[in-house]
This record gives structure tokens, sequence and C-alpha cells, in this order.
């Protein structure tokens, strides 16, 4: 017994890596154990209504990348693509890659249980998270504490629209599980440029899962160029005279060999893609997995404006920032037979996760010029896919919140790591609000039945507001 609990002892030794990867693996099995718990039986022991990538994975299984014979009549010709014949899963496709050899097991994609084994998956991103905040720690770039790292992780889980997300199982939700995972894992190598091959691998990842994510590789770039820069970054001097000494500074040779040990497994993911396109359509391009193609009610309007356009915005920004529950109207509840409605465009990202409002106002960066600079670095690498989403031609429908926001939220969280400001009452509060929502989000969003009396819900998704 003493022997055992002085092998204990040494594997909790502080700042161990032992420590770090047995509080990680906590912080899994406790986001496994409540997603799953919130998950239901439904998601669980069946396969779900949407296992596009399971019947991608069966296909290939075949020797195929069709689907013969169509989609299958429970998932309602959802989200298929449909060209000279023959019908596509046009999703990227590293969720079907991972699910393969389980579909192979299970004999085909039916017996396969898809929304179980997303929840499997979806306890990695919280723990890679608290990895990574644990080497801005270790590194001095964060001032938070262990524990507060672990709150933060927590908070990331159940406090973010990532926990109806992880919920789902569904295609387009499985699509952002993993793509979030592969995402907290690139944040974790990509700090300090530490290891570019393995950073480019999970990029890469990210780029077969959710296209969007791929810009969140100017994480890496500037990393790299802050770590090849011989004494770090100028501090002193105006903002010509740094860039001049920097200039000075730089190891160039140092640089390149990081930026191309990063780009060969992206350019390997481009170049798989470009296959998957060329095989199945003619189009040698590693772009949008020809999404433009499915058999969807909006598909003139991708024909008319693209997949990604300034034309979308004004919408998109109103989901992502002011849409709010619906009160009932002045002649009761009864009209709604609830005492909110939520539009099914999702609710704004302020509401659901109050705390991204902490990252407006960081602590000053006085004398901390790496910690100022990677603020701005991930603030940078955050809002360039966030823009991306913000163009593109889908608010989100279906969704409880803004669940674009996935393919940022990792930096979000490293910001109000390295931002500093005090997790004092008003934050708690803020946590507590955003658990709430977030909670009553994953329990209820299509579990149908009596849930569906607090969703407004249009098939035609032109309505975004209460009408009057």
């Amino acid at each position: 017994m003493a022997d055992q609990q002085g092998r204990i002892a040494r594997w909790m030794r502080p700042e161990s890596r032992t420590r770090r990867l047995l509080l990680a693996a906590s912080v899994y099995v406790v986001c496994v154990a409540v997603f799953a718990m919130l998950a239901g039986p439904d998601r669980l022991l069946r396969h779900t209504q949407y296992n596009h990538y399971a019947l991608l994975a069966d296909a290939w299984l075949h020797g195929r990348q069709n689907l013969v014979g169509g989609p299958p009549a429970y998932a309602q010709n959802n989200d298929f693509v449909e060209f000279e014949g023959k019908t596509y899963i046009s999703f990227p496709p590293l969720p079907a890659m991972l699910m393969l050899p389980f579909v192979k097991l299970s004999g085909n994609a039916e017996n396969f249980r898809d929304g179980q084994f997303i929840v499997w998956l979806a306890g990695l991103a919280p723990a890679f998270l608290f990895l990574a905040l644990e080497k801005l720690r270790r590194t001095g770039r964060s001032p938070r504490t262990e524990r507060q790292d672990l709150v933060l992780s927590l908070l990331f889980a159940f406090g973010t629209v990532y926990f109806f997300t992880a919920v789902q199982g569904t295609v387009w939700f499985a699509a952002m599980v993993v793509a979030t995972t592969a995402s907290a894992l690139y944040v974790l190598f990509a700090l300090d440029a530490e290891h570019p091959l393995l950073a480019g691998a999970m990029m890469g990842c990210v780029w077969l899962s959710r296209p969007p994510i791929i810009w969140m590789s100017l994480l890496f770039a500037l990393e790299a160029l802050r770590v090849s820069l011989r004494g770090g970054l100028p501090s002193e001097g105006t903002g010509w005279q740094r860039l001049r000494e920097g200039i000075d500074r730089l190891d160039a040779r140092a640089l390149a060999k990081r930026v191309a040990l990063f780009s060969i497994p992206i350019l390997v993911a481009f170049a798989f893609a470009t296959w998957t396109n060329w095989t199945r359509y003619g189009r040698p391009t590693p772009v949008w997995f020809d999404h433009e193609l499915l058999a969807v009610a909006w598909k003139g309007r991708m024909a008319k404006w693209g997949m990604v356009s300034y034309h979308y915005l004004a919408k998109n920004l109103g989901v992502a920032l002011t849409d709010l529950p619906w009160l009932p109207p002045r002649d009761g509840a009864a009209a709604f037979g609830s005492p909110f409605k939520i539009n099914e465009h999702g609710l704004a990202l302020w509401f659901t996760t109050p705390l991204y409002l902490w990252l407006l106002w960081p602590k000053r960066f006085d004398g901390q010029p790496d910690r100022k600079w990677l603020y701005v670095v991930a603030a940078l690498s955050a809002a360039v896919p966030a823009a991306m989403d913000l163009c593109y031609q889908n608010t989100g429908w279906q969704q409880f919140g803004y669940r674009f926001s996935n393919d940022y939220s990792v930096l979000l969280f490293v910001m109000l790591a390295v931002g500093a400001r005090p997790m004092g009452r008003l934050f708690a509060v803020a946590a507590v609000w955003s658990v709430a929502w977030n909670c009553f989000g994953a329990a209820t969003f299509l579990k149908g039945g009596p849930f569906e009396r607090f969703y407004f819900r249009d098939g035609s998704q032109t309505i975004v507001y209460q009408q009057d």
C-alpha cells in the first residue's frame, strides 16, 4: 500500500508530465460521462438518422465512393450530392476515415453507432485544450494557475456551444467535434512552433474536417516567425524601429525549415482532397469538396452568390450577435406553449457564452511583449475563420447556438487565459449562466417530445427574428 501511495505521489508531483496527463485524462473522463448522459440512449444505442460518414466509410469498404441505390430512406435525402446519376457524400472525409475500422467491425453503416463514437471523441478537445493552457502557464505566457486552467477547460466543454454539438452525433456536428479536437491539438503543437510537422498534420486533419479552420495556420506562421528571431521580439523603439530590428534578427533558414515541415502534411491533405474531387466530379480542386453540388433547396443561391460571399454577411451577423429567445405575446404563454421560443437559427454567441465578453478587455501587457504578441496572434488567427464562417451561405441552421464558433473557440479560450482578467464573482456569474444555457441546449435540442415546445422551426430558413 505504501509503495502504491508513493507511486501515485510521484505521478502527481507538481509540474510533472504525468500529473498533466492524468489531469487531462480526468477532464476527458468527466466530459465523456456528461456528454453520454445528455446524449441519451437514442444516440448511444442506435445509429443516427444522418450517419453520412458511416455511409461513406461503408462505400469505401466496398471499393467505391458513391452510395449504390442512393441515400437510405431514413436520411430523407438530406445533404447528399447527386452527380451524373450517382449519390456522393460531399462532406470532408476525415470523420469517415476515423470511423472506417469500426464500420468494418460492425458489418455495415447501420450496425455502427456513429453517435456513440462521436461522444467518445468529444472529450478529447477539452483535454487537449487543458494541455495547451498548461503549456502557456509553464512557459510564462499565461498567468493562470493549474486550477484555473482546469476550470477554463471544463467551461469550454460545458459553457459553450461545443456542449450541444458534442451530443448530436449527426454529420454536421460530428465534423465539428473532430475538427475541434484536431484544432486543440494543433494549438498545443503550434505554440512556440515547437512541433512543426505535428502542427501541420493537425492542420491537415482540420482541412479534411472543417476547411475554414485552415486559416488558423496563421498562429503557427507567426509563432514560427517569433521563435526565429535571435534574441526574441524587439521591445524598444517605435514600431518602425522594432520592425527593422526584427528583420535584422531573423534567422531566415530556421524559419524556412519550420514552415516547410509544417506545410508538408497540409499539402498531402490538399492532394487527397484534389484526388477525391477529380475522381468524383472531374474537378481537380481541393476547395470545398464540391459542397455546392448538394441537392438542397438553396442550391440556387449558391449558384448565384457562391459558397462564400459578402451577400450572406448581414444575415449571419444577425444570427451570431443578435438572435435571442422569443418571449410570448402579451396574451399569454399559451400562444407558444412555453415561456420562450428559440429560433433554430440559434442564439447569439454572447448570450450562450457571455464569458467571451472578457476578451474585449484584457489586462495591460506592459513589459510582456511575448504575451501581447500571442494575444494579438490568437485574435487574428480566430478572426479569419470567423470571417469565413460569417460569409458562408448557411447560418448554421439547425442549431441551439452559433455552432460555427466551434471553428475558433479553442483560440478564444487561449485568449481568455492569456488576457489574464480576474476570474472573480462576475466571471463566476457569467460561467454559471453559460453552463446553464448550454446544458439546456444539450438536453433539449432536437430531442423531440416535450422539448419541441421550446423551439421555433421554419423549414424555409427565412425567419430570423420573431415576427409581429
